[in-house]
């Protein structure tokens, strides 16, 4: 890493232990005269959820992290169908071709966090730290306040604190989170007994019907994950910021897929009671600036975009954005004024245009039904299953965010 300008001392906090916030550590470990702590909530680190995507573009950052070769562990996903969850009918099979030195892969969330911690350096990370509202203090930096009563002062907070980010409420406190109407139950079953029920299962893929799915994908050589998801109408349904992989019972689960194939319904009555997480999905607008308080503020991963895991490749996302972070500052020798501007120079167009996206498939979807006089459901499904691509996805997929970050760099005279 080269550094043009003398390095000045600065202390960066980070809130938040997801790979968003451990990678921005690693990174930032790299830079000159760079204290960083970073602050999380739980007793002990540990991921919520099941399963997790390590595509093209998340490994091109965990090289430049150094941690690819610590991610041991996962089962590739060459192949990804979508099928309709009432008549078993295959709508699409999309078959990936590997490109680069590593294969896409799903894995347990539990192994890239495993992956990333190993290069934390001991003492940075604080547990049991759960942030309860910020103090912007001028030149004197951000103060930084903990429920546990006590607090802290650092020149730059980096929020990677999640789509309901604590951080994000305090610089954008009229910030619109609302609740989608959607609702994700997510679990993990032995992969035999899954694909004993159907083989189909043992291929990543979705399961439709017009208003919910259900997801099966291998993790590992004896895992595989089920996501089971379903909308409702959020005038009438509403959800908690706080039900975020809380324990949910299996009778209420299985009562919301009744209508799938009956091996579907096998698949989820056979998961071990008590072992379903509940997830509400939040969303937000798109932000003018990922940075505040006169560049003491910036956020990272789902806190800086708040898009509810639409790309499933959240994790990605995040590790760029820290790492991103990390190169700006060091190239100009920690100056936030110069730093943040550069990083939402980057990192906002890349942003701007998964908004975009999303709002040409939701068009995609009404004008492929507006065509149908009277819709069926397998005419809904369709219509559902084509809203989800029909696009070359590559920029997300297969983004490299060095080749980014020195396209960047080139256009500057520094």
């Amino acid at each position: 890493m080269t550094i043009p300008h003398p390095a000045q001392r600065i202390k960066v906090a980070i809130a938040g232990g997801g790979p968003g916030g451990l990678a921005t550590a690693i990174a930032l470990d790299k830079v000159p005269n760079v204290e960083v702590v970073l602050y999380e909530k739980s007793a002990v680190l540990r991921e919520v959820g099941a399963g997790i995507s390590i595509g093209q573009n998340s490994w091109n950052v965990l090289e430049l992290l150094g941690v690819a070769d610590s991610v041991i562990s996962g089962h590739p996903t060459l192949a990804v169908l979508n099928l309709n969850g009432r008549t078993g009918e295959e709508l699409t099979r999309t078959e990936r071709v590997v490109k680069g030195k590593h294969t896409s892969i799903r894995t347990e969330r539990t192994h890239l966090q495993a992956a990333l911690l190993k290069h934390v350096k001991p003492g940075v990370i604080r547990y049991g730290k759960k942030l309860q509202k910020t103090e912007d203090l001028g030149d004197a930096g951000v103060k930084i306040y903990f429920t546990d009563g006590s607090s802290d002062i650092a020149d730059l907070l980096v929020g990677a604190d999640g789509i309901c980010s604590v951080v994000r409420d305090g610089a954008w406190p009229t910030y619109p989170l609302k609740f989608t109407g959607t609702t994700i139950w997510r679990a993990l079953l032995p992969r035999k007994e899954l694909k004993a029920l159907d083989p189909r299962f043992d291929i990543t893929g979705w399961w439709h019907l017009p208003t919910s799915h259900v997801w099966f994908s291998p993790v590992s050589q004896g895992l595989s994950e089920i996501a089971a998801r379903e909308y409702q109408d959020p005038k009438i349904h509403s959800a908690s910021k706080s039900t975020w992989g809380v324990p949910v019972t299996n009778e209420y689960v299985e009562s919301h897929f009744t209508e799938y194939l009956p091996q579907i319904q096998a698949a989820i009555k056979a998961i071990p009671y008590g072992a379903w997480r509940e997830f509400a999905a939040f969303a937000g607008p798109e932000l003018s600036r990922l940075t505040a308080w006169n560049n003491k503020i910036v956020l990272v991963g789902d806190a800086s975009h708040a898009l509810s895991g639409a790309f499933g490749s959240g994790a990605g996302f995040a590790m760029e954005d820290g790492w991103v972070l990390a190169q700006a500052l060091a190239l100009f020798g920690n100056d936030l004024n110069k730093a943040l501007p550069l990083f939402d120079e980057i990192r906002l167009p890349y942003y701007a245009k998964m908004y975009a996206h999303l709002d040409e498939q939701k068009q995609k979807r009404s004008d492929t039904l507006g065509k149908i006089k009277e819709p069926t459901e397998e005419d809904r499904v369709r219509s559902k299953v084509i809203g989800m691509g029909g696009k070359d996805m590559s920029w997300i997929y297969e983004h490299d965010i060095g080749k980014t970050w020195e396209k960047a760099r080139g256009r500057l005279d520094v």
